[in-house]
């Protein structure tokens, strides 16, 4: 995995320590696009629910809602999304608790912040499919089924989020007419349903993200870069 897909990646740390979590984020912060700090697990949720991160990292014991507690929630929205769990604790119960909240590292304190790099370094080349870069500053990512413009969430209908990924699946992310209309509302759909459908959604994100291929149906246009 190489640096330019580190900077790619949100990361959500969860830690009560003002001062543990200010010194995690000066020794590895710079190496993501961006890494976000909540002071406990209610905190916690908001934000996983509203900056979308790639990779969450959490203490166990905290006020409100433990890390645990906030994983086995981050669970129920996503399966996949990695979680590192840090404490202080190395009692069998807390490992097992890990465990069964579905978390995918842990770190016992003290921890050296490279090892947590190396660590999430190692697992990106399983995530960095998840995100695509779309055509003028658009960001999709695929397993929270959630669409970016310069790191800013747009909300999309389910039906829109559907078109997306079906034309991100497809051969060549394009799509025609015929399987439009039978995946997002039966064969019976009307060419005019797709026209309109198409042109809210161009006129909610760009019209040169979506591109009309005459006579057969619609591609998604991906970043040159």
């Amino acid at each position: 995995m190489k640096k330019r897909t580190l900077k790619e990646l949100k990361i959500l740390l969860v830690e009560d320590e003002e001062s543990l979590a200010r010194l995690l984020k000066e020794a590895i912060g710079d190496s993501f696009h961006s890494f976000t700090i909540a002071k406990d697990g209610v905190e916690g949720m908001e934000l996983f629910k509203k900056i979308k991160p790639d990779i969450v990292i959490t203490d166990i014991m905290m006020p409100h809602k433990t890390g645990l507690e906030m994983a086995k929630e981050i669970r129920e929205v996503n399966a996949s999304i990695p979680i590192i769990v840090l404490s202080a604790f190395s009692e069998k119960e807390k490992l097992f608790g890990a465990i069964d909240a579905g978390v995918s590292k842990y770190f016992l304190k003290p921890y050296h912040a490279e090892d947590i790099l190396e660590y999430i370094n190692s697992i990106t080349s399983k995530i960095q499919n998840r995100v695509v870069k779309l055509n003028e500053c658009f960001v999709f990512n695929k397993t929270t089924s959630s669409l970016y413009k310069n790191d800013k969430y747009v909300a999309l209908t389910k039906n829109e989020i559907k078109f997306i990924t079906l034309l991100l699946e497809s051969k060549n992310k394009t799509l025609d007419e015929t399987s439009i209309k039978e995946s997002l509302w039966g064969s019976e759909a009307s060419d005019e349903r797709v026209r309109t459908f198409i042109k809210r959604l161009r006129e909610k994100t760009s019209k040169h993200l979506i591109k009309n291929i005459k006579g057969f149906g619609y591609q998604l246009l991906l970043s040159e870069s």
